[in-house]
């Protein structure tokens, strides 16, 4: 179906509704679909990427020249931006989850009660899953793929910018589940940019939702987690701290923050906030200040900072707040492990902070005193992906407390229920 703009609500209503009433027939279709099925659909999503790479390249291509026409930032745009090694990427990244175990059927604990009982409890799908998503068309991918290895059917609604790149992706995962005998309404993708198709998902779809997951910025997280009727797994802002300790070695700082700041600006685990122990900040700042200078970051202090590296900027209260995504970083000096866990539990959105030292006393208690969803040890913060915590891919990182936190992958993409099974007991 071809976009438009839709002026009656009530046709709006009808189209989301009737995706939701498919989607609700194909989540009971894939909530016994076998292992092997479920298998078969990614390998051939995957394949199909593969194949249509030109296709989805030409599509990005489209994107990409609306999104520079409509001033996307420089970060918006590299999200956006796909070449033949993103997408070979992506499909790796579908061939991937393919593999995984499947989490549907699990036992996840079992125990006997003295009256003769068997209780068990079993991993099951959530049922029809909402994904509300800003600018990346991988997560079309990573969408589709981890909802139908769990077992959900999933309605997706990508970003206006990645509209095209989207369709494309979306038409080769639909691939993979027909050939594999599944529906294709398995993995549906809402046809039109309307802003009033996100209401209606929101909404519930007259009970065919199950779950929403917004993947953006905060203005999109915020007005789900107010608007939305089902539960909601929220994605906050990364806006993620290290904090480097007078016990840290020196050049293996510089290597993490170089990287955790500069690999891909763009995305939730980059480092916005650089922090340094004042107990050692005149061996520690000035390398770490101009390394990353040297690599075109932009670098704005405090004023203990600014005394050791006057040419940098100043940093404001707004810049301790602020999610960059973009090659620049508020830079500050803490009074070692405890003023770094105060300043970071003041600023930070719980999604990701790290800290490089050598004392592993400090370490511990970095962890125990911050409830961030991921915190790190003496590695970058761009660990931050589901795909490198062995998961394939992610939804996005949930950074609320209830059911997902973390990466959102097959198995926070599941419920249970449980299984009694007895000889004859009566409560009588």
């Amino acid at each position: 179906m071809l976009d438009k703009t839709y002026d009656s609500d009530v046709e709006m209503a009808d189209i989301m509704q009737n995706m939701g009433r498919r989607a609700r027939v194909a989540a009971g279709q894939l909530a016994i679909a076998s292992t092997d099925r479920k298998h078969a659909a990614l390998v051939g999503a995957a394949e199909a990427i593969r194949s249509n790479a030109g296709e989805i390249l030409d599509a990005n291509a489209i994107d990409m020249v609306n999104g520079e026409e409509s001033g996307l930032s420089k970060a918006m745009l590299d999200r956006l931006n796909l070449n033949r090694n993103r997408i070979l990427d992506m499909a790796s990244a579908v061939q991937a989850i393919a593999d995984l175990k499947d989490p549907v059927g699990e036992v996840m604990d079992r125990w006997d009660r003295p009256n003769g009982l068997d209780i068990s409890r079993v991993r099951t799908p959530l049922g029809v899953i909402g994904v509300i998503y800003e600018s990346r068309p991988n997560v079309t991918a990573d969408a589709g793929a981890l909802c139908l290895k769990a077992g959900n059917a999933v309605i997706l609604r990508g970003g206006t910018d990645s509209f095209n790149s989207s369709r494309a992706i979306h038409a080769c995962m639909q691939k993979g589940a027909v050939s594999a005998g599944l529906s294709e309404d398995a993995i549906q993708l809402v046809p039109v940019t309307d802003r009033a198709a996100v209401g209606e998902m929101l909404k519930g779809l007259n009970g065919n939702m199950d779950v929403i997951v917004p993947r953006g910025g905060r203005s999109l997280v915020e007005r789900v987690q107010a608007d939305a009727r089902v539960p909601v797994f929220a994605h906050l802002e990364g806006l993620v701290h290290v904090y480097v300790d007078r016990s840290a070695d020196l050049d293996m700082a510089i290597n993490i923050i170089l990287d955790a700041k500069l690999r891909r600006t763009g995305i939730c685990g980059a480092a916005e906030t650089l922090l340094i122990d004042a107990n050692d900040a005149d061996r520690l700042a000035i390398p770490l200040i101009n390394a990353l200078v040297a690599k075109g970051c932009e670098v704005r202090g405090d004023e203990a900072i600014r005394k050791l590296v006057p040419t940098i900027g100043t940093a404001s209260d707004e810049d301790w707040a602020t999610e960059y995504l973009d090659t620049i970083i508020t830079a500050g000096v803490v009074d070692g492990v405890d003023g770094a866990i105060s300043h970071i539990n003041k600023w930070s959105s719980s999604h990701t902070d790290a800290i490089v030292a050598e004392d592993p006393a400090v370490a511990e208690k970095f962890f125990n005193e911050i409830d961030s969803a991921i915190l790190l040890h003496n590695a970058s913060t761009q660990f931050a992906d589901g795909g490198e915590f062995g998961m394939g891919a992610e939804i996005g990182i949930a950074t609320g407390k209830m059911h997902a936190r973390g990466p959102v992958g097959v198995e926070q993409l599941t419920s249970f229920k449980y299984v009694v099974r007895g000889n004859g007991q009566v409560r009588g």
